[in-house]
């Protein structure tokens, strides 16, 4: 394995990531987009596969991200996703694509199982007849695991699960991946890693049942925000940290294919964060804002406590989060006010990655 006496916290590469053909799934989603524009920063040269944008702004409408080529396909079609594929012939798959939202689980659960489940092996089975690709990175979640609600973080060792359809059926695309991966990509030269990421937040997401893009919501219209949960805890971090994960992951499967596995990528494990302190923090930077917490009884099942040990990501990776919950809170918040007041999203996201990447 790679010598990690390096200097902590690694960052993407650009010499890395140019000229590298990249095919990612879910482009026009909330991570999509922001990825979508720091591949392009890199150098790489994109083809995005994705349902066209779920909301109304998005940010991929907004920010315009420029990719060699984007379709609008739903992954679900095997056919038609092998032949993009195909004539994508990457280099790199950056696996996003998924129904992503725990509530509309609840209503669509077969829709979320066929997206997340047999998504995910439809476009690893199109993988396997591509002799181009050499890495895979397939994006999956926190709630993997099952939750018994213990005080202690997860590992990737610990069981999988899930209570509701978005959480089982990530659990069970993990399943997918590692049979894949064990059964088919390796002997093929294909190195297959999934990332768990924590709680993701930034500028530019408009999805429902989100907790800041609800409250930002609420705010710019002088509404009340109502809190369901105020006492849930999440592994939260700024959208960039995952994303840099993602890239470091795939340079690092590149040239060491003994590191395909699971990692977790999320704040240090005792930073976990209740919602009501990242409502204070929010309020903080927004300037004001109306609350109204409820009980924790509010609507369908969902864990009250989680966090994620990320010590393995740490050891093997190098990598390291950056920015603080208050930094990361204060950026997001500050990002929806320019933005509302007329700022350019896709500038936004430029100034954004340009500050993290200079971090020290």
């Amino acid at each position: 394995m790679e010598d990690l006496a390096v200097t902590a916290g690694v960052r993407p590469k650009p010499d890395f990531w140019a000229g590298k053909r990249v095919l990612l799934t879910g482009h026009t989603g909330f991570k999509g987009a922001w990825l979508s524009i720091w591949l392009r920063r890199l150098g790489a040269d994109v083809t995005g596969i994705s349902l066209p944008p779920e909301t109304t702004p998005s940010l991929f409408s907004l920010a315009r991200p420029q990719l060699a080529a984007s379709h609008f396909q739903d992954i679900r079609d095997a056919t038609k996703l092998a032949e993009l594929v195909r004539a994508a012939s990457p280099d790199i798959v950056l696996h996003l694509g998924a129904q992503a939202l725990v509530r509309q689980s609840y209503q669509d659960p077969l829709g979320t199982f066929a997206t997340n489940v047999l998504g995910t092996a439809n476009l690893l089975e199109a993988v396997r007849a591509v002799p181009s690709v050499r890495v895979v990175v397939a994006v999956t979640t926190d709630k993997v695991y099952r939750n018994l609600e213990y005080v202690f973080p997860y590992r990737e060792t610990d069981l999988l699960g899930g209570y509701d359809a978005y959480s089982a059926s990530k659990a069970a695309a993990e399943i997918v991946i590692s049979s894949y991966r064990d059964s088919f990509l390796r002997e093929k030269g294909v190195t297959v890693a999934s990332a768990r990421a924590g709680n993701v937040i930034g500028g530019g997401d408009w999805s429902a049942d989100r907790l800041l893009p609800d409250a930002v919501r609420a705010w710019q219209s002088g509404q009340v925000l109502h809190v369901r949960r105020p006492k849930a805890k999440r592994p939260w971090q700024h959208v960039l940290e995952p994303l840099s994960a993602y890239l470091v992951l795939a340079e690092r499967l590149w040239s060491d294919p003994a590191l395909a596995d699971a990692y977790n990528f999320g704040p240090v494990s005792h930073e976990a964060a209740p919602v009501r302190q990242v409502i204070d923090i929010a309020r903080a930077s927004y300037g004001g804002g109306e609350v109204r917490y409820g009980d924790g009884n509010e609507g369908p099942h969902e864990a009250g406590w989680l966090a994620l040990e990320t010590a393995k990501a740490r050891h093997m990776l190098n990598i390291e989060p950056r920015w603080s919950l208050t930094e990361a809170v204060d950026r997001t918040m500050k990002w929806y006010r320019a933005q509302h007041d007329g700022a350019d999203a896709r500038a936004l996201c430029e100034f954004e990655i340009a500050d993290y990447e200079a971090r020290p």
